[in-house]
């Protein structure tokens, strides 16, 4: 049993990878043990679970704590967390070199042994810290070490197991991922008295397998055989599935490679780029926000927002025919054929200062000067009827970024992003990750004449920046789950509310008499010959697709949260992702996991 779990958790989660049902339902019952008897104290200012993760800077801190890379692989599920080590000072007489290294941080997490609470250098560094950051104290061992800790006054988490499963119990809890309620039963010292201990609720995801939601992990295999399929087919090199259910992610697996070249293993970590999920993952999130704060009118025209279109065929469509492909705009503009050889140059210079790719620079001004304009003066020919255009997300990025007065990269990190606990989203992940962490997309052999590696693979969002209300956004499977669950949520996470219910209802809805649309989301299609997005979805489930081969699909009648990422543009743009069906089908094994799990209950 040790040996399953412990090569289970370096992967870091307790995710269903390769075990067996009856595998799983042992491993569930020594976590749901765990819980149970895990105890929260020193919580009377409501610290646990974290809340305002955009004002805190995190640090793990292990004081000789064995199963610490466990620990800080869970806690960095949940906000962007820096771990530290005793180990790095062993010789030293006292950890002030340790301390010193936290200067920039405001909330610590300490995890530590009973075995260790008596060791002066240790207790010294708990106690210092905690006058002036916040301390979170994650005790694993015996209670007997609980009373030298009387003098703190700072969270501290105690279970008395000391494994690899609680070390990703306590992270969890720390989170809201898991919630506690257990007590102490006896008096342990005049401070931790019989009754004492604090219960919290879950608030944010929590990672388990799916026998904790009452699935067989054995109704969930054929996904390995889809994936595989198509990686087989060559309809992309690699992909990354994430399920999650009832707020718990019960499946998160990477197959394949970044390339054919099987040379860098995917990971569940991996970021990708998202294309079309930019329209609902950053530009409709803005716009709801707008909506919701009364700055923005879907009924109001694009002309009253934007002064260039007051001039142009644009100007009288209303910002909700945009929002519904209902404009009448052209489906796209292929700028990147018109660009002549005065519009880029190799070096970054103040002519050219707008990066499109490694070694590849448009000159100052061209979205505003080149594009927009051509973008607002195109023809308006279908209004009235569905035509899903790109161009109407231009028109929304710039609607949006006028209204709030902040470009729409900066609005969604501080609005969304950072509060969420999201690392890896954004655009231009170039700016903050290493490019091995990133997913190649195309060899892009007729535009750029590169392989495209952390620059949008969107040929337009990449003159205009790499930001665009259309495309440019990346991330990884995880950050793409947090943000759909808090809509399943009907806009809470984490203990914070960023929508009102009746907003997230209103925009993922049907919302056009003529298409399947919401307001900005893609939707299950009624027409049921297109068996879109599945065969199995349900009429509430929504979401939408992504042109590099990524799909996110929400269905509340599930409770279910669906995400999968590839490049299967890479090495150039191919269809089989699209002709074997590959999204729709792992879609609907997981759909019809949930049902028999559903039908099981309905028959006891």
């Amino acid at each position: 049993m040790n040996k399953l779990i412990i090569s289970l958790l370096t992967l870091c989660s307790l995710n269903a990878c390769s075990q067996e049902h009856n595998k799983n339902e042992q491993l569930l019952a020594v976590s749901n043990n765990i819980i149970n008897n895990t105890i929260l104290l020193n919580n009377q200012k409501t610290i646990v679970p974290l809340l305002n993760l955009e004002e805190r800077t995190i640090a793990s801190v292990s004081l000789n704590f064995t199963y610490h890379t466990i620990f800080d692989s869970l806690l960095n599920k949940y906000t962007r967390t820096t771990s530290f080590s005793s180990d790095t000072y062993k010789n030293d007489t006292t950890l002030s070199n340790l301390e010193d290294g936290l200067k920039f941080f405001n909330t610590v997490i300490i995890s530590i042994p009973s075995t260790e609470v008596r060791n002066p250098r240790n207790l010294d560094l708990i106690l210092s810290l905690s006058k002036s950051k916040q301390v979170i104290v994650a005790l694993f061992g015996d209670i007997s070490a609980l009373p030298i800790l009387d003098s703190l006054s700072s969270p501290i988490i105690w279970t008395e197991q000391n494994t690899p499963i609680s070390a990703t119990v306590i992270p969890q809890a720390i989170f809201g991922g898991i919630g506690l309620h257990k007590t102490l039963t006896g008096n342990v010292s005049p401070k931790y008295t019989e009754g004492s201990g604090f219960a919290t609720n879950c608030t944010r995801l929590k990672y388990t397998v799916p026998e904790d939601v009452g699935i067989n992990f054995n109704n969930l295999k054929e996904i390995d055989n889809i994936a595989n399929e198509a990686i087989r087919e060559r309809a992309a090199p690699g992909m990354v599935v994430l399920v999650a259910k009832d707020g718990k992610v019960i499946f998160n697996k990477a197959y394949g490679d970044h390339t054919y070249s099987t040379e860098n293993p995917e990971r569940v970590t991996d970021i990708f780029d998202l294309a079309s999920l930019t329209k609902t993952t950053a530009t409709t999130p803005t716009i709801m926000r707008l909506v919701e704060e009364q700055k923005l009118n879907l009924d109001t025209s694009i002309g009253t927002y934007i002064p260039k279109a007051r001039t142009s065929p644009a100007n009288n469509i209303q910002v909700r025919e945009a929002m519904l492909h209902q404009a009448g705009f052209i489906p796209y503009i292929p700028f990147h054929n018109n660009v002549q050889k005065g519009d880029y140059s190799i070096d970054s210079i103040p002519a050219y200062p707008t990066k499109v790719a490694d070694h590849y620079y448009v000159k100052k001004n061209y979205f505003e000067d080149v594009m927009w304009p051509k973008m607002l003066n195109s023809p308006i020919k279908t209004r009235g009827t569905y035509v899903y255009s790109d161009i109407s997300m231009y028109v929304m990025k710039e609607i949006a970024e006028r209204v709030s007065g902040i470009p729409l990269d900066k609005y969604v990190q501080e609005n969304f992003y950072k509060p969420l606990g999201m690392q890896t989203a954004g655009f231009l992940p170039r700016d903050r990750f290493s490019k091995d962490q990133i997913v190649p997309t195309e060899k892009d052999t007729y535009f750029r004449k590169t392989l495209l590696q952390g620059y949008v693979h969107d040929q337009g969002a990449a003159l205009a920046g790499g930001v665009s209300g259309h495309a440019g956004l990346f991330a990884s499977a995880n950050d793409v789950a947090i943000i759909y669950q808090m809509l399943l949520n009907k806009g809470s996470y984490g203990g914070k509310q960023y929508f009102k219910p009746q907003t997230v209802d209103m925009f993922t809805a049907k919302q056009s008499n003529i298409s399947r649309r919401g307001l900005g989301f893609d939707r299950w299609d009624p027409d049921q010959s297109k068996k879109y997005p599945s065969e199995t979805a349900s009429p509430q489930t929504y979401g939408h697709t992504g042109y590099t081969g990524t799909c996110v699909w929400v269905d509340p009648s599930r409770g279910l949260v669906y995400v999968f990422l590839s490049n299967r543009v890479y090495p150039s743009v191919s269809d089989k992702l699209s002709t074997l069906k590959v999204r729709g089908r792992i879609q609907d094994v997981i759909n019809k996991a949930i049902d028999n799990q559903m039908r099981e209950v309905l028959t006891k």
